[in-house]
């Protein structure tokens, strides 16, 4: 296994739409891997492809990453995708992408996900609460979406100046 370099914003393949993973095989099995245990490292509850260059449908999540137990949490989802959302809420984010940087974002208090294991069997999961935001934030990855574009143009332009400031420092 091997902890892979986490890319940062404003770098272009966080923007980009990524492809499903169509062969189920050794590679994808070490990519997750790989995936688990940089998320892991960094720390966080999250990763998708892109954050690591791969631009692939494939997630991993934790949502108890730091507790004990946590690798019996792990998800892996290949090629996720949101069927059905419900409700609202306002989660605090951040994203590994963008480190320092924690925003207010508006999202489906509930989904639903279909999507496959890494051996390509179907699964569908029923999600609330800080699941269903994971889920809602990592997918988005894979469709070029970052978390700072769900903020209205005035926040956006406040967080684009603090994290440009955060790196020149």
């Amino acid at each position: 296994m091997a902890i892979l370099e986490i890319v940062k914003y404003p770098d272009q393949r966080l923007r980009e739409e990524c492809e499903d993973i169509t062969e189920f095989n050794q590679d994808i099995k070490k990519l997750a891997k790989d995936m688990a245990e940089t998320m892991y490292e960094a720390p966080g509850v999250g990763l998708a492809g892109p954050q690591i260059g791969v631009l692939k449908n494939i997630i991993v999540l934790d949502q108890h990453s730091g507790s004990e137990d946590h690798e019996n949490q792990l998800l892996t989802l290949i090629n996720p995708e949101i069927v059905e959302g419900s409700g609202k809420v306002n989660s605090e984010e951040g994203c590994l992408s963008i480190p320092g940087l924690k925003e207010t974002v508006k999202r489906f208090e509930k989904v639903s996900v279909k999507a496959k294991d890494v051996d390509g069997k179907d699964l569908e999961i029923e999600a609330d609460e800080f699941l269903a935001i994971v889920l809602q934030h990592e997918i988005d990855h894979l469709n070029g979406v970052l978390f700072i574009d769900h903020l209205s143009k005035l926040k956006q332009r406040l967080a684009k100046a603090k994290i440009k400031k955060a790196n020149a420092s």
